[in-house]
C-alpha cells in the first residue's frame, strides 16, 4: 500500500521489503560471528595500550570488601553507589592506564558521543556540571568519568595496567581471591564485574592479514605515533601515504574525514552501507539550561529510554534521530482501535522507518556529487537493524577527489598482501591499514573477559554457561555467592549503556547493603529463582527475533543468525524500560525475593 514519506514521495512498502531482503540474503554468510578473528597471538599488538607507559611494581597482597573489575563508567557508578550506601572500602581493576573503559581506550580523531550528552553523561547534576553542546566529544566523556572520580573521592580506589586472570571462590572463608597477570593477591567479600560487553577488538578474518607488511592499527588504539595529530585532528603524518579504512560504522563515519584531509589518498572499504542522518550539533542552550528543575537529568533519561525501549511516554522531550520512530508509533498506539489495533501500531512504525530511511538516501544524493558513489552509499535495511549514524561531514569526504569509496557490495575484502589489498580482481595498493571492526559481540564471556570465574565446588563459570546460559536478572548466578555481573545478556540493554549500568549499579549497592544491615553477608540466588527468569527471559526473547532476522547481517542480530537462544544475550526481550521498571518493582519491595542470604 503506497503511503506519504516526509519529501511527499510514495513509499511501496512490499518493495521496500524486497529490496530490504535482497541485500540481507547476499551479505549472509554460513560463518557468522566467526568471520572476525581474536586480537591475541600474533595479533596482540592491537591491543597494547598506546597511551600511557608502562609501570614497573611489585606484587600486592590487598583485602577489601568489594573488588570491582573494570574500571569505566560501570565500575565508577558501581563504586559510586556503593559509597552513597557506606561501602567505601572498594578496589576497582583495570589493564587500562587510567579511568574511562571505553572512553579511555577509543581515542580516535572525530570520536563523540551519538547520542545527547545531557541524557549519556551520568550524574550532571550530582557534579554540578552542564555540557557546553548538545553531544559531547570523547575527550569530554573522559574527562567527565574523572570528573565523577573526584567528586566521590575515589581516585585511590583503583589497581591500573592490571588484568585479572581468575576470580576463584573460598568456600571456608567466603571471600573471593582474585589472580592477576602482575602476581598479586588480591581477596574480596564481593565481586562485580564491570568489563564492558564490548571491550574486545575484533579484526575480520580476511586472508593474509597476517602478512601485511605496511603499517596497521584498531581504531580502539589509534597510533598517533603513525598518524601524527590528536583526536582533534591535525593527522599530518599520514602527508604521502596510502591509507585504507575497513569498517563503515560509527568509528569508521567519525573518523573518516580527518583521515581523508591528510592522507594522499584514502581507500574507504565498504561491505554494509551506514545509514548517516543529520547530527546538527548546537551550543547548549542558556535559556533552557536556565529553566531546568532539579531532577531534570533523569527526566530526560527516562524519557529517552521509554522512546527508544519500547515504553510509553507522553511527549519527547529529546526529539532526535533515536526517538523520531518511537513517537511516531506512539501517536499511532493512541488512535488505534478495533481488534487489528496492534497491526495498526506495527504497519505505523514500518510506515515511519520507510520514510526515515528515504530521507536519509535522499540526503545522500543531495550531498554526494558522484552518482555511482551515492547508490554505493545507501542502506538498504530498517532504521534499528544497526546503531543509527549521526554526522555532519561523513558523505561531504567523497567529493574529495583523493578519497575512494571501496564498495565491496556485501562481500567483504577478499584478500591482503604485502603490500595491499583485493576487493574482487582489483588490487588496492595502501601503506597503512586501519580496522574499524568494532567489537566482539555474541563470542563467550570468558573470552572477551578474559579470565574465568570459579564458584562453588570449582565450577567454573564458563563451563556452566557452555551448558546452558543462566542468570538471575542478568546480574548474579546460581553456585557464584557474592558475585555481581554488569552484562546484558538477560538483562537489559537501553541505547543508553550509561543508563544501564547506572540501574545495575543501583540494584547491586541495594543488595550488598542489605546483606550488611542484616548482617548476613552472603548472597547467592536460588537456583528455583534462576531457572524461573530464565524461563521467562525465554517467553520475552521471542519479540526480538521476528525483527531482526529481517535485518541486514551485523552485531545486532549476530551477523544474521541471531536464534532464540542466543537473543536471551542481547537483552531483555520486552525492553530495556520493561526490564527496568521489573527492578524497581523487585527492589522496592524490599525483601529481595529469589536471593539468600546468611552468614559466613
Amino acid at each position: 500500500m503506497p503511503m506519504t514519506n516526509l519529501n511527499a514521495q510514495p513509499v511501496d512498502l512490499e518493495t521496500l521489503r524486497a529490496k530490504y531482503r535482497m541485500e540481507r540474503d547476499k551479505r549472509l554468510r554460513t560463518d557468522g560471528i566467526k568471520q572476525f578473528i581474536e586480537a591475541d597471538g600474533e595479533f596482540s599488538y592491537f591491543t597494547d595500550d598506546p597511551y600511557v607507559a608502562w609501570i614497573e611494581r611489585a606484587p600486592i597482597v590487598r583485602r577489601c570488601e568489594v573488588a570491582i573489575v573494570g574500571a569505566g563508567f560501570g565500575g565508577i557508578l558501581t563504586s559510586v553507589k556503593l559509597k552513597d550506601a557506606g561501602i567505601d572500602d572498594v578496589l576497582m581493576i583495570d589493564k587500562a592506564g587510567s579511568f574511562g573503559g571505553t572512553w579511555y581506550w577509543n581515542r580516535y580523531p572525530g570520536l563523540a558521543c551519538d547520542m545527547k550528552s545531557y541524557v549519556y553523561l551520568p550524574l550532571l547534576e550530582e557534579t554540578g556540571y552542564l555540557p557546553p553542546r548538545n553531544y559531547a566529544s570523547g575527550a569530554e566523556i573522559l574527562a567527565h568519568a574523572e570528573r565523577i572520580v573526584d567528586h566521590w573521592a575515589l581516585r585511590d580506589k583503583a589497581l591500573f595496567q592490571t588484568a585479572v586472570t581468575e576470580a576463584r571462590w573460598q568456600e571456608d572463608s567466603g571471600l573471593w581471591s582474585i589472580s592477576t597477570d602482575r602476581g598479586d593477591t588480591i581477596e574480596a567479600r564481593y565481586l562485580v564485574t564491570a568489563n564492558g560487553p564490548m571491550s574486545k577488538p575484533k579484526l575480520p578474518g580476511i586472508p593474509g592479514i597476517a602478512g601485511f607488511k605496511g603499517h596497521t592499527f584498531h581504531t580502539s588504539r589509534w597510533d598517533y605515533s603513525y598518524t601524527g595529530g590528536s583526536p582533534d585532528g591535525g593527522l599530518t603524518g599520514l602527508k604521502g601515504k596510502r591509507v585504507a579504512i575497513i569498517g563503515t560504522g560509527a568509528t569508521g563515519i567519525q573518523c573518516t574525514p580527518y583521515l581523508a584531509e591528510h592522507a594522499e589518498h584514502l581507500y574507504v572499504v565498504q561491505r554494509t552501507p551506514s545509514g548517516v542522518d543529520v547530527r546538527e550539533e548546537v551550543a547548549t542552550d542558556r535559556d533552557w539550561a536556565a529553566s531546568l528543575k532539579p531532577g531534570w537529568q533523569q527526566e530526560l533519561i527516562n524519557n529517552f529510554n521509554a522512546l527508544t525501549s519500547g515504553g510509553m511516554a507522553s511527549e519527547d522531550l529529546i526529539q532526535d534521530g533515536w526517538t523520531f520512530l518511537f513517537t511516531r508509533i506512539a501517536a499511532a498506539a493512541q488512535s488505534a482501535t478495533g481488534e487489528d489495533a496492534l497491526e495498526q501500531i506495527i504497519l505505523a512504525g514500518e510506515i515511519a522507518d520507510a520514510e526515515k530511511m528515504n530521507e536519509i538516501r535522499g540526503r545522500i544524493d543531495a550531498v554526494v556529487r558522484d552518482p555511482a558513489t551515492a547508490e554505493a552509499l545507501k542502506p538498504w535495511y530498517r532504521r534499528f537493524c544497526k546503531r543509527p549514524v549521526f554526522h555532519d561531514g561523513y558523505l561531504e569526504t567523497f567529493n574529495r577527489t583523493n578519497v575512494t569509496l571501496v564498495d565491496t557490495d556485501g562481500r567483504g575484502v577478499d584478500a591482503i598482501g604485502e603490500t595491499s589489498f583485493r576487493v574482487g580482481e582489483k588490487e588496492y595498493p595502501v601503506d597503512c591499514i586501519v580496522f574499524a571492526s568494532g567489537f566482539e559481540v555474541g563470542t563467550d564471556y570468558i573470552r572477551r573477559a578474559g579470565y574465568d570465574i570459579v564458584g562453588r565446588g570449582g565450577e567454573s563459570l564458563q563451563a556452566k554457561w557452555a551448558r546452558r546460559f543462566t542468570t538471575f536478572h542478568g546480574m548474579q548466578v546460581h553456585g557464584f555467592p557474592n558475585l555481581f555481573l554488569h552484562q546484558t545478556a538477560q538483562a537489559a540493554l537501553p541505547a543508553n549503556f550509561c543508563h544501564g549500568l547506572a540501574e545495575g549499579a543501583k540494584a547491586i549497592a541495594a543488595i550488598v547493603a542489605h546483606a550488611r544491615k542484616i548482617e548476613m553477608p552472603q548472597i547467592e540466588v536460588t537456583q528455583q529463582a534462576e531457572d524461573a527468569w530464565v524461563a521467562h527471559c525465554g517467553d520475552v526473547a521471542g519479540n526480538l527475533i521476528p525483527f531482526f532476522e529481517q535485518c541486514t547481517p551485523g552485531y545486532y542480530n549476530l551477523e544474521g543468525k541471531l536464534t532464540q537462544e542466543a537473543a536471551q544475550g542481547f537483552g531483555y526481550g520486552a525492553g530495556a524500560a520493561a526490564f527496568f521498571q521489573v527492578m524497581d518493582d523487585w527492589l522496592g519491595r524490599g525483601d529481595f525475593d529469589g536471593l539468600r542470604f546468611f552468614a559466613s
